[in-house]
């Protein structure tokens, strides 16, 4: 079947544009057949994945990322606040942070995607004003078709072998705010005061002592807040709570131990877990699936470096 994904969005010159890339996408993939996940290398706190899979992809869970999709082929279908969802070729997903959610493909033909992982730091960062940030955008819609936002995604998501740089970052950033605060209804959103540099100081201190043991007593310290003051403006400012915060810090190192080969029990404890158990808990409400099961699908095939540019 002809790659058809953005047909009807973009002008006839992008449609061709984006018609060849899409043909090296699939010369590349070819001879590739079943479910996997390719990952490029993190930025910044960005993640970015191409994943492919065929009836059930991910059991209900939630990130405290936005997660920001783009369905390249099939039917992409999810749960999400409470309703049955599908996004079609060229459709863009908005899931907001701490939102449960899961996903597959709705047909026989399975599904292609790519998503990009933002965090929602950065998006308050880039919302700044005299000192305020608002309220993180709320996008209540999680399936949209927007040429503007296509392109933005499609700039973020293109050339997963490449790095971003801190220029092609701090734009895309700035780009996809834009699109979330013009979804989420920023007119209507209610304006907060948020002490955003002891937040800083709080979501760093978090970073920085992910593996050990943090106690309110030291957050309060650091940013110069009460316990449920911080609470409180913590959710608003990151879209999660401090101590998930923490735990998504582990399981980011733990991911990056096993991508390197790390043995899973090894990586739990090295990240900062109890034991393997501990951390499988933790990965599978974080990404739908066992760590074990994200290690095989990582590995299904050898797209991680420039060489692996097509078909033998």
């Amino acid at each position: 079947m002809k790659h058809n994904s953005f047909k009807g969005f973009l002008n006839p010159e992008m449609e061709r544009t984006l018609a060849a890339e899409d043909q090296v996408d699939l010369e590349r993939l070819c001879k590739r057949p079943g479910d996997r996940i390719l990952m490029a290398a993190e930025e910044g706190g960005i993640e970015r994945i191409d994943a492919r899979f065929s009836g059930k992809g991910y059991a209900p869970h939630r990130h405290d990322t936005y997660a920001l999709g783009l369905t390249v082929r099939g039917v992409q279908t999810f749960h999400y606040r409470g309703a049955a969802r599908a996004s079609l070729p060229g459709q863009i997903i908005v899931l907001h942070p701490d939102e449960l959610h899961d996903g597959g493909a709705g047909t026989d033909e399975g599904l292609s995607y790519r998503m990009l992982y933002l965090p929602p730091e950065d998006v308050a960062e880039a919302t700044l004003s005299a000192g305020q940030a608002s309220e993180l955008p709320f996008v209540s819609t999680p399936v949209i078709s927007d040429p503007e936002f296509q392109l933005a995604l499609r700039e973020g998501l293109s050339d997963l072998d490449e790095p971003i740089g801190s220029l092609r970052r701090d734009s895309l950033i700035a780009a996809l705010t834009q699109c979330l605060q013009r979804h989420g209804g920023r007119a209507r959103l209610r304006k907060s005061v948020l002490h955003w540099p002891g937040l800083q100081r709080c979501a760093e201190h978090l970073r920085e002592n992910a593996v050990g043991s943090v106690q309110s007593e030291e957050l309060e310290t650091v940013a110069e807040l009460d316990r449920f003051t911080l609470a409180r403006q913590f959710k608003r400012a990151f879209g999660t709570s401090p101590h998930r915060y923490q735990v998504m810090r582990r399981l980011e190192r733990a991911r990056a131990g096993i991508r390197s080969g790390v043995p899973l029990a090894s990586a739990a404890v090295d990240a900062g877990f109890a034991d393997q158990a501990h951390m499988s808990r933790h990965f599978k409400r974080t990404y739908g699936m066992t760590p074990g099961h994200w290690q095989r699908l990582l590995h299904s095939t050898d797209w991680h470096t420039k060489s692996d540019r097509g078909c033998s």
